[in-house]
Order: structure tokens, then sequence, then C-alpha cells
């Protein structure tokens, strides 16, 4: 129960579904601020209110369990360690992976229950097999079937998804208002939960050593400095402050951080493109494709962002599917842009979630020296 108005009425629809629903808020954070900045942030004293208030109408049984060190170690210092690395994380998907379907669900399953339910637009279908498969939500606007390309088979065994079919996020905010919940109207959190005003480089100013630097351009050439190559993400174009314009005096755009040597290398939007990602830390959600276990080239369509399209693809394991080391080569029908070392590269079939990977290494033929 995250506060919000999607949790609280999947909350609803379980208790009518006839299962008996404990709700359960995570604490995130040993110092929670009081109040949401408009609709940044989340999990603070008035989201754990607001959830409290919607199991009191609901009649269940209301907890708050506190995983802030766990979320600290897994997801905060994670997200600090791949900046300072050079790599742009998503900090939602290593939550999904790491506390609300690993800690959570494993809490839960100790204590006997027998799934934990979200409020997420994702679906579970299940395979001639019986074999649990992640979808989109019917709602494709809302569908976050991307940020929990992480489920495990085992996990989406213990999944429920009770607005898999809801057609509109309007429906969802007017069957709260219908049921009486106060959230009905409460604004959608954004951005990232710990860094509830939105300034990350700010943020990681405080937990990087950030050291001046040389800014080159896509031939090696010096065209400017910058206060720490780690507070730069590929595709970046503000804050570069270059002291020497491009050529054309069309803007440019950060097309490789290194942290190693602390250059930020920038260049023309079109050098953005890339054609091939290689992923690591690869899991599957659900069965893998058989063409995939045996390390075949597979068609799929491959997302790199949460609210990005899906383009078509091809993909194949480097060593064995269920390996820890194996690795993913995806490459892209057409070039996609801006694609940064430390993103999620989630692949698809249709509707169906394949797996994921954290993409190590992004390519293009147009820019072999970057």
């Amino acid at each position: 129960m995250s506060g919000g108005v999607d949790s609280a009425v999947a909350a609803a629809r379980a208790v009518e579904a006839g299962h008996d629903v404990v709700g359960v808020h995570l604490a995130l954070s040993r110092m929670p601020g009081t109040l949401r900045t408009g609709s940044r942030g989340c999990c603070t004293i008035e989201d754990s209110n607001d959830a409290w208030r919607a199991c009191d109408k609901l009649g269940i049984p209301f907890y708050v369990w506190d995983f802030s060190e766990r979320f600290k170690a897994d997801v905060v210092d994670d997200f600090v360690a791949e900046y300072a690395a050079g790599r742009t994380p998503n900090p939602c998907m290593r939550c999904n992976e790491r506390i609300k379907f690993a800690a959570l669900l494993e809490k839960a399953l100790a204590l006997g229950f027998d799934a934990v339910c979200t409020g997420h637009y994702a679906k579970i279908i299940r395979d001639p097999a019986g074999n649990p498969e992640l979808h989109r939500a019917a709602d494709w606007a809302k569908d976050q079937s991307y940020v929990l390309g992480v489920l495990t088979h085992e996990q989406l065994e213990h999944c429920l998804f009770p607005l898999a079919d809801t057609p509109s996020k309007a429906e969802v905010r007017a069957e709260a208002e219908r049921r009486g919940l106060s959230v009905a109207k409460k604004p959608d959190s954004h951005d990232i939960c710990f860094i509830s005003d939105g300034d990350t480089r700010g943020w990681l100013a405080d937990k990087i050593e950030l050291t001046p630097g040389d800014v080159v351009d896509e031939t090696g050439q010096k065209v400017g400095e910058h206060g720490g190559a780690n507070a730069f993400t590929v595709g970046q174009r503000r804050g570069l402050r270059l002291g020497r314009p491009a050529a054309d005096g069309k803007p440019r755009f950060v097309l490789e951080v290194r942290p190693k040597d602390n250059t930020v290398v920038v260049g023309p939007e079109r050098l953005l493109a890339v054609d091939e990602i290689r992923g690591i830390r690869l899991s599957w959600a659900g069965v893998p494709l058989p063409e995939a276990a045996a390390g075949e080239e597979f068609a799929c369509t491959a997302q790199v962002r949460a609210h990005g399209d899906a383009l078509p693809a091809r993909a194949r394991v480097v060593g064995d599917a269920s390996a820890h080391d194996a690795e993913l080569l995806v490459t892209l029908d057409a070039p996609l842009r801006g694609v940064a070392p430390g993103q999620t590269v989630v692949l698809y079939r249709g509707s169906r979630v394949l797996g994921q990977a954290t993409i190590d290494v992004a390519r293009s033929l147009a820019r072999p020296g970057v």
C-alpha cells in the first residue's frame, strides 16, 4: 500500500474477490519528509497515513514494515555506485527486483501469505502448461510491465495485479471515488522517490567526489570543461556549458561518459543513435523461449525506457541462458537514440515480457571511435 490510488483500488478488488488481505506500507527511509512536494516522491509520512486510511475504509489490517536499511543498500547505494561508474541506473527496476518482489515477498511467504498484490498495471497469463507469463496491461498508456521485467518465474507465481484489465487510469480514480477512498484525486508520484526535489545532480554532488575535467567532441578535440563526469548521462543536452560552439551551430549532446579518464564526449544528435546493445545481469520473466535457451537468435521487440517504444529487434544469449554471467546481445532493426550503459533493456514478443538485462555497452557503426 504505497498510499496512492492504484494500490488502494487493487486492495479493494482483492478484498472483493474474497482474498484474506493485509495492507502493508513500506518504510524506505529513516528520515522521510512529512509532506510530498507536489507529485514528487513517495513513501512519506503523508503516504503512510493515506495507506492507513484506505485500509481502515476497506476494513483490513494495516502494517508498516521497515525496509529502510535494505532499500539504502540495494537501491540507493547501488544508484550512487552506478553513477560513480559512469552509468545511468533505473532505481525503480532495482526496487522492484530487490525490495517489493524480493524482500517483501520473501517476508510475506515466510509469514504464511500466498502472494503479494500491487497496483501495477500489468497482467499475468498462464501458458498451456500452467507457467506464468508477464504481459502488458490493457491500458498500454499506463502499462508498467517494463519496470516489472526483472521478475522471475518464481516471483510471478506469487504476484497478483488486479488492475491488469482496467481500460484507463480515469476508471481507477472513478472507482476509488465510488468506494469512498480519500486518495481518489491524489496525484501520481513521479521521478526518483528518494530525490524528492528532482535535482539528481545536486543530490549526487553530496555522494560522489566530482572532479573537474575535459569535455571533448567526437574527434577528441577539447570543447569545454565539466565539474565532474559522473554527473552526466548519455543523451543529455542541458548543462554542458561548452566554450566552443559546434561548427554548424547546432546543439551537442553527451555521447559517452568516460569515468576512468574523467572525460565527457559530446557530439551532434545524429551520433546518439545505436544499433547494438550488449546486456549483463540477464533474467527471464517466466520460462525462456526455446530459442533463447538454445542460444539461437530470436525475433522480439526491445524497450529501453519505461515510457519508450518497443522497437523490432533480434536477440541471442551469449553463454548459458540460465547462468549468472550470461550476456544478451540485441541488434535493433533501426537505430535507437540515446541509449546509456546502466539502463535496462526489456524484451517483448507481442504483449509478453520475455526478460531483461542491464545495458553494459551500446554502440553504433556510425561512430566507431566513440
